[in-house]
Parts: structure tokens; sequence; C-alpha cells
């Protein structure tokens, strides 16, 4: 294949500066935003920049290997790099000069360009340098010549992936990634839990849980079946609890911060939070049987279906809106999660008990405003 547009995301890092250092890059095709090579190297003992510098002139190397000819966008978190490969700042240690008349060298000939970008867009670089240094060792692999994942044959990286998709969307893409909370003592008790009842923080279990789904989101454009999506760059909980812990262990892993949204709270299940369905089908017999499967009646202090729609649908635009060309975790409950789901297969009310949606699973959606959606995965478990 003629790959005529690519791009690399390098970094390099160092535990002590100088200490045990180590780079990574990746080279993306950046028609289909495949990645086409992954880079890690150990180093040694060297400097943070001496670790960002061997990552570009790994990928620059390999960069030559698939096409010479490409168009190459080069996007590094370092400042110093990015600004002395473009020209614009003097190269003053008379190491670091050797290293870049090396690079330039390599790169004489290709059309590069240079572009700094935050270090949350640069996660992918950043965890194979962090491999390299985990695991002391060289590793360079051709994911061309591997075993494609079958979720990527049919796959744009930009625009809707199926040729039945509507035309002329040229809204940016955000990629949302909906994760439920982790277990606590109502999920493990089959009771009802919603907005406004008891706000227990993640039981045991459920910090187990939440850990392995941010193993998980760490590896989401870096390794494994969702290699081929953008890592995510921003976290967004509902405020309740259990959300809250979930996003915070999530945060920690991915290295970003969290932010806040009441609209992507659970719905308020009102007088009947706290029991078991069992135990409100006792109690209130004719107010339970009215409420299934209504979308206006709610429970007694509750809320309807209709009304928690409306404020879900809000947070939807709002986050897709902030996110813009980013893929962003979201972090929340049963209800909302399905709420995403139901806009992006534009059903009815139905949608919201057609879904199962296990604690800490993930549910994939691609999003381009209010122009298109494509469902990647709902309820997807395997890392638990």
């Amino acid at each position: 294949m003629n790959y005529s547009h690519l791009g690399i995301e390098a970094d390099g890092g160092s535990r002590g500066n100088p200490g045990p250092s180590g780079s990574g890059a990746v080279v993306i095709d950046e028609v289909t935003g495949l990645v086409l090579r992954e880079i890690s190297m150990f180093i040694g003992i060297a400097t943070n920049n001496v670790a960002e510098y061997t990552a570009l002139k790994a990928a620059l190397v390999e960069v030559r290997k698939i096409n010479p000819a490409a168009k190459i966008s080069v996007r590094m978190d370092s400042k110093l790099v990015i600004e002395q490969m473009s020209g614009n700042w003097k190269i003053k240690h008379p190491d670091m000069r050797a290293l870049a008349m090396e690079i330039q060298g390599i790169a004489s000939g290709l059309d590069v360009t240079y572009q700094w970008i935050p270090r949350e867009e640069n996660h992918r670089a950043d965890a194979l340098a962090n491999r390299a240094m985990d695991e002391q060792a060289d590793r360079t692999v051709d994911t061309t010549t591997t075993s494609m994942h079958p979720s990527v044959v049919e796959f744009n990286s930009e625009k809707p992936s199926s040729v039945r998709a509507p035309g002329h969307v040229d809204a940016p893409l955000t990629t949302v990634i909906l994760v439920r909370h982790g277990r606590t003592k109502l999920t493990e008790g089959k009771k009802i839990s919603g907005r406004g009842g008891e706000n227990p923080h993640l039981s045991e279990l459920g910090r187990e849980d939440a850990h392995k789904v941010a193993k998980a989101l760490a590896k989401i454009g870096t390794e494994g079946q969702y290699a081929y999506l953008k890592p995510p760059s921003a976290i967004v909980s509902s405020p309740i609890q259990r959300t809250v812990d979930t996003a915070n262990i999530i945060a920690n892993q991915l290295g970003l911060e969290v932010s806040l949204d009441e609209d992507i709270a659970e719905i308020s299940f009102g007088d009947w939070d706290g029991h078991t369905n069992e135990e409100v089908a006792e109690q209130w017999p004719q107010q339970w049987e009215a409420w299934r499967g209504s979308w206006t009646v709610s429970p007694p202090n509750g809320e309807s279906l209709q009304e928690f729609d409306e404020r879900v649908m809000q947070a939807r635009k709002r986050i897709v809106g902030q996110h813009a060309g980013k893929t962003v975790v979201v972090v929340g409950h049963v209800m909302p999660i399905r709420g995403f789901a139901r806009y992006a297969f534009d059903g009815g009310v139905s949608a919201y008990w057609a879904t199962q949606i296990a604690p800490c699973s993930m549910t994939i959606i691609r999003m381009w405003g209010d122009q298109a959606t494509e469902v990647v995965t709902v309820n997807d478990t395997n890392h638990l």
C-alpha cells in the first residue's frame, strides 16, 4: 500500500534525568488512522531530551522504510525538540547538537512538518517509552504484518465507517467511552440505587473492577483491540460518589483530571431508592406496574424517563461539543449510558431497557456533533 500521509508521535522519558531512559514512538497512516509501527527502545542512562530525540530518530528511520515520498507530520509534547528541529531555537549542548544533526541527516529529502501537542495527546508514545523502561528491552512492531483485528478492517479514522452513513459529515469526531461505575454494597445487594438516595463508596470488589477498567482504558490507542482509536484525553464523571471513586481510579491510571457533570447523574427513583425490586412491587403495586415501560410516569418523588432523557441529552451535546476531535471517558450509571446508546441507535423508549450495562463495562460511541453516530461496542466486559 502507498502511504502518502504519515504521522509520527514520539516521546521519551528518564527516571532520574539522567537515569534509566526509554523512547517510544508510533508511525500512523494519517488517511485511515491505523498504527503502522510501534517502537519502544531502552536507552540506558540518559536525559529526557536524549530519549525524546532518540524516539524521533527511530520513527524517521521507519518512515523512510515505509514511504520516503510521503508527507510526514511529527507530533511531540517536547517543546524543545519541536522548536529545535523546526529551526526556531538554537541547540547549545554539543552532544544534543550532534544527535540533532544526525536526525536532520535522516530527515534530509523528506517532507516533514513539526507540531507541538499537549502531553495528554501523546499517550501512545508515552506508554511505549514507559514500557521500554519497565522491560529494559527494545521492540519494534510492524503492525501491517500482524493479523488485523476485525474491528479495523472497514474503519475510517475521521468519518463514519459505513458507506450507508449520511454524506457531507463535517463536524469533528468525538469518541465517547462510557464506563459504568464499579460495584457498591447496594449493587451487590440488588437494591435500587439512583440519584438522591444513599450515596455509598465503591465496595472492595468495585474498586478491583475499577482498577481493571482503568488498565483497559490505558491501552486504548496503544495496544489491543482498540489500538486504532485515539487515546483518552479527558474524563467527565457524574458527581455521585460511586462514579467519582471510579473516575479517580481511572484518572490516576491515565494521568488526567476529572471534571463533574450533574446532568449525567443516575435517574432518581425517589421513594424506591434502597429497596429491592420485589419490595417495591409489594409496597407500591399499582405505581410499579404503571411505571414499568412508561415514558412519563415517575416513581413517587422520583424522575420520569422523559425528564431524565432531557437532561442526559443536554449533557451529551455539551460533552461532545467541549471535547470535539478528542476521546473522552464518561463515567456514569446504567441509565445515562443507555441514554447515550439510545441516541446513537436513534431508538425509542424501549432502548432504556434493551441493553445490559454491567459495572465497569465500556460502551464506545463515535459522534460527529448532531450529524452522525457510530457504535463501536456496548457493554464490553472482556477486561473484567
